[in-house]
């Protein structure tokens, strides 16, 4: 066993004011990566900032290899969240993150993997966890004990690790061209929603909603999870514009009572607003009489087909649309008066249900090539845990 501070060098992020920030690129400013750009996929490389390249040290320049880890965050499920630099980046990190650049003498294929084990995630939750927010302090990254085999052994094990997770990143990306088969169709019948160049008469979202149960966000601290309760869900249970059942929580029924507002009915749509602002999922059966956080808004939509209007709002067109009205530095948010405005077209309802249709066929498909994924995640995951124990 090795101290991670004997086998990499850490480094803190860059700090900036609000005002020096920019959301598009500039001449003179360097992109920086934030906690929302950190996924278990690896780096997501964009909803960047840019800030003056003074503000930026030569160390604090992403290097391939280096892993970066978001080190605050609101929620526990975010913080600790780490991802290897696959290549050189022209920017650097922001404060609320971290890097450990691994030295000559560690694997930085092994060293990477470490950080995405289920036992490195449990340890840094158990660190992190705070009063009203959760940090990684410096001591809780460099006094981490990390198995360190001789070289060899680590390139080894890194080049099983890798083939495993050649195979999850597959399967992603046979789901990813579904989706874009699906977007598609879109585009092929309806065109871009924004620019609507077929002239289909649009409406305000508000105006799509059941009165009855307007357009809410959900509880503001749920509390620990309940074994008996009801569930909830959260931004990262929303997945393939679906929802991931095996990670849903439960909260007490007194809490949900006290956010009735936000009480879920099979078929409403779901939206992030706050972090991963735009992320869609359609209510299964399962969850009727579920509640959401205050990170996701509900959209019990009656005046159009939800599953088109959660395809609708997923084109670029409507992405590139929020993406203008989302709003802040460390944590992005869009307000809900802005999710009442959008402009929804709403073509007749028989195309509507044509094209519903014709997703939920591309959708089956996509939930085997899920089901093959989930496969080849329990076998990474089982692969990781056998590296990091000496057993593989």
């Amino acid at each position: 066993m090795a101290r991670v501070a004997d086998v990499a060098d850490q480094i803190r992020g860059v700090t900036y004011a609000k005002q020096d920030a920019s959301r598009a690129p500039r001449d003179g400013y360097l992109p920086v990566l934030r906690a929302g750009n950190i996924s278990d996929q690896g780096l997501v490389f964009d909803d960047l900032v840019f800030v003056p390249a003074a503000r930026i040290n030569a160390k604090q320049r992403i290097r391939q290899n280096d892993v970066v880890i978001a080190a605050s965050s609101g929620s526990l499920d975010v913080v600790g969240k780490a991802a290897r630099a696959l290549n050189d980046f022209a920017g650097g990190f922001g404060a609320f993150c971290k890097v450990l650049r691994p030295r000559s003498h560690v694997d930085p294929g092994y060293f990477g993997h470490f950080f995405q084990t289920r036992e490195y995630r449990q340890r840094v939750s158990a660190l992190a966890a705070g009063a009203n927010i959760n940090n990684l302090r410096n001591e809780h990254l460099d006094e981490m004990l990390i198995p360190l085999p001789p070289l060899p052994e680590q390139r080894r094990i890194a080049a099983i690790l890798d083939k495993a997770d050649a195979l999850r990143a597959k399967r992603r990306a046979a789901i990813a061209k579904l989706d874009e088969l699906t977007q598609s169709i879109f585009l092929d019948m309806f065109g871009d929603p924004i620019a609507n160049p077929r002239g289909f008469p649009t409406r305000p979202m508000i105006d799509l909603v059941d009165r009855a149960r307007p357009i809410s966000y959900g509880i503001l601290m749920p509390g620990p999870d309940q074994s008996i309760g009801i569930n909830y869900v959260r931004v990262v249970d929303m997945q393939d514009g679906g929802i991931n059942l095996s990670g849903i929580r439960k909260t007490t029924v007194q809490i949900s009572k006290n956010f009735r507002r936000s009480l879920l009915k099979t078929g409403d749509l779901l939206m992030s607003i706050r972090g991963h602002v735009g992320r869609f999922a359609v209510v299964p059966a399962e969850l009727d009489g579920a509640n959401i956080t205050q990170d996701t808004a509900r959209l019990s939509v009656t005046g159009a087909d939800s599953v088109f209007v959660r395809e609708c709002l997923r084109t670029q067109g409507f992405q590139y649309w929020m993406r203008q009205r989302t709003k802040g530095v460390a944590v992005r948010g869009i307000n809900l008066g802005d999710v009442k405005i959008m402009p929804i077209i709403t073509p007749s309802a028989t195309e509507q249900e044509q094209f519903a249709r014709t997703v939920r066929k591309i959708e089956q498909l996509r939930q085997r090539a899920g089901t093959a994924l989930k496969e080849s995640k329990s076998l990474f995951a089982s692969l990781q845990q056998r590296a990091f124990r000496g057993e593989l």
